[in-house]
């Protein structure tokens, strides 16, 4: 890590190292602007974790620019107390708080802010749709005085440098893009009318704060739309604001209707913007950070070698695991719990209203999920060393447990190890290498290839069982499932794949529709049969839409609405509302319907007088992330 862990100096701001925690939402802000102490240990853990500067989340610089109920806020003095102590608790760990400036613009619902939406022009956002109130030249330049405002109280509350988040579609880059902007008075047309108002705003902000103060913008800089911004249109968008104050330049894509840009799936390859940011760099005066899918020490070093950034952002990888910084600067790389792209942090926040993650089962919880010394250390014995299993054997025996972990195969993983059998999912193994090293490090006795019985159990005489035996795949009462041509999802990821099969996978929900891409990625031709009306419908959103992406590219077909009716040697009989009943030829059949909890032990230890536990999906066939977070929770309190 030659170049990671050297300072950097932007202004009179020393930086210790160049690693940058973006703005990410981390939905513990209260409606009304507080912030909660679970906010401030969220920040001060990612603080103390090693890294050089903290931009916090988004702040809404007007009451109409808000784009939810849990975003942080910058719009009245009174909120100047509150963020103090993000910015406060920042600068206690010897990181430098910074703070980013938005408004939604279009990119909010009338539901959220009580009234139309303010855009640019007359264009609806593409996602959330419904009216919108197009700006006035009149209403443009008290949103400038807002942002002016909202930098004053930046200042006021302890932050050493103010981003202005002109990226994502938010209100600054609809101004910034013909994409969103078809105004034909002087905040639109040409270059230099669109990129008016981002001006204004940075001219006001320089005024406001003085010449030292260091000033961020950041920019989409593809938007990967029809008349979006492109690599050279944002560089000469960023020439014209660094003429105007902008000291560093944060380069990211996307917008509302390109998601998968702002916050990529697995899919996409690490640090999969910083050839855009490296493009940008070679032709602007200022630095530059990259962001984008950097989760890795290692990426972020290659990606500063080769000149392509001068600071680099770790934003999820920063969930997923805060001493990353420090981790990697110690040597500790197998230590480092990596996000893995999964976006249940993205899903979370907007299905439940809180931020989680699959990994960091602590993560918003930090206070309430603190590991602390066992009261009466116990024997334990835990069964099954898939995910869940892993996560309580390591955590128990860091509590100072005797922990002995019983895995009938020959390696540790589980479902976690079938999982990353696919393509896109590789990094799902670094999950499973977190895990072992833990419970290496922490001292669990594992026993593989080694089925448990009753007879083992009483032999053994554990204080406590754990049951983390996972589940099984259901096979429908479907006539003809006992053919040949049938298998189970599970067996098909588990042995090599026969080029240019017709396969049909009975199934189109998360299992069968990342299958049936595995399928086709192996040059089968596939056809997915899905009884409801959508496919991969439990899907994170992101990754459903790449997903479906990438199923349409390979030719895969997809039926909905159908019923497997019959299987026999040449395929199935199906039924559809459609075309009723026809017969699709397949040289193989996969069933991915579900699973069933694999509990069979556990009625018989509890009948044996043992105090006994099930976690995960032989408890109810569940997420990995389900999983993980039952057994971090169980193996704190036992």
């Amino acid at each position: 890590m030659e170049i990671l862990f050297t300072p950097f100096v932007l202004k009179d701001l020393e930086f210790k190292n160049r690693i940058v925690m973006p703005p990410l939402a981390s939905f513990l802000i209260e409606d009304d602007g507080t912030v909660t102490q679970k906010a401030v240990e969220h920040y001060r853990l990612r603080a103390a974790g090693g890294c050089a500067m903290v931009i916090i989340e988004a702040c809404a610089i007007s009451p109409e620019g808000v784009v939810s109920h849990h975003q942080a806020r910058i719009d009245l003095d009174r909120h100047v107390k509150e963020l103090a102590k993000l910015a406060t608790v920042i600068g206690e760990q010897g990181c430098i708080p910074a703070v980013q400036l938005h408004h939604g613009g279009r990119q909010t619902s009338s539901r959220i802010i009580g009234r139309k939406p303010l855009a640019p022009s007359p264009l609806p956002c593409p996602t959330i749709r419904g009216e919108v109130e197009p700006l006035t030249v009149e209403m443009i330049h008290e949103l400038v005085k807002k942002f002016g405002d909202a930098a004053e109280r930046a200042v006021e509350a302890g932050f050493k440098l103010i981003e202005i988040h002109g990226a994502h579609g938010y209100l600054v880059n609809q101004f910034l893009s013909r994409f969103s902007n078809i105004r034909e008075d002087e905040y639109g047309g040409n270059i230099q009318g669109r990129t008016r108002f981002a001006r204004e705003i940075v001219t006001e902000i320089r005024n406001r704060v003085g010449p030292d103060f260091p000033l961020s913008f950041k920019i989409s800089a593809q938007e990967f739309v029809p008349n979006g911004l492109t690599v050279e249109e944002s560089t000469e968008i960023l020439k014209i604001l660094i003429d105007a104050g902008v000291d560093i330049v944060q380069v990211s894509a996307g917008n509302d209707a390109t998601p998968e840009w702002i916050c990529q799936p697995m899919f996409m390859e690490k640090a999969c913007l910083a050839d855009s940011a490296g493009r940008i760099r070679q032709a602007i005066s200022v630095p530059v950070m990259a962001v984008g899918r950097i989760n890795d020490p290692v990426v972020a070093e290659e990606v500063l070698a080769k000149g392509k950034a001068d600071l680099v952002c770790i934003g999820r990888g920063l969930l997923a695991d805060y001493e990353l910084p420090r981790k990697a600067q110690e040597g500790r790389l197998d230590e480092i719990r990596n996000c893995i792209a999964c976006n249940t942090c993205m899903e979370s926040i907007f299905r439940k209203g809180r931020v989680e993650c699959l990994v960091n089962p602590a993560l918003g919880r930090e206070k309430e999920m603190q590991i602390t010394p066992a009261s009466q250390p116990k024997r334990i014995m835990v069964v099954g060393g898939g995910p869940g299993g892993l996560n309580f054997a390591w955590v128990a025996a860091s509590r100072g447990h005797d922990v002995h972990l019983y895995e009938k195969q020959p390696q540790l993983g589980g479902q976690l190890l079938l999982g990353s059998v696919t393509g896109y999912k590789k990094e799902i193994l670094s999950l499973i290498k977190f895990q072992k090293t833990q419970v290496q490090k922490h001292g669990v006795i594992c026993h593989l290839d080694t089925e448990v019985t009753p007879q083992l159990i009483q032999q053994e005489a554990p204080d406590v069982v754990v049951l983390a035996t996972g589940s099984v795949p259901i096979m429908p009462q479907i006539e003809g499932i006992d053919s040949p041509i049938v298998i189970p999802f599970d067996k098909v990821l588990a042995k090599e794949i026969e080029a240019g099969q017709r396969t049909i996978v009975v199934g189109g929900g998360a299992t069968g529709s990342e299958v049936a891409l595995h399928l086709a990625e192996h040059e089968c031709s596939v056809t997915v049969v899905e009884l409801m009306s959508k496919i991969g419908a439990s899907l994170e959103s992101i990754t459903r839409k790449v997903l479906l992406q990438r199923l349409a590219s390979k030719g895969v077909e997809l039926m909905t609405r159908t019923e497997t009716k019959r299987i026999t040697e040449r395929g199935a009989l199906l039924r559809n509302s459609e075309k009723g009943e026809f017969f699709l030829e397949a040289d193989l059949v996969v069933i991915a319907i579900g699973t069933r909890p694999d509990n069979t032990l556990y009625e018989q230890v509890k009948s044996m007088g043992f105090e006994v536990f099930r976690i995960g999906d032989c408890l109810e066939p569940r997420s990995a992330k389900a999983a993980i977070f039952e057994a971090a929770v169980l193996a704190r309190r036992v």
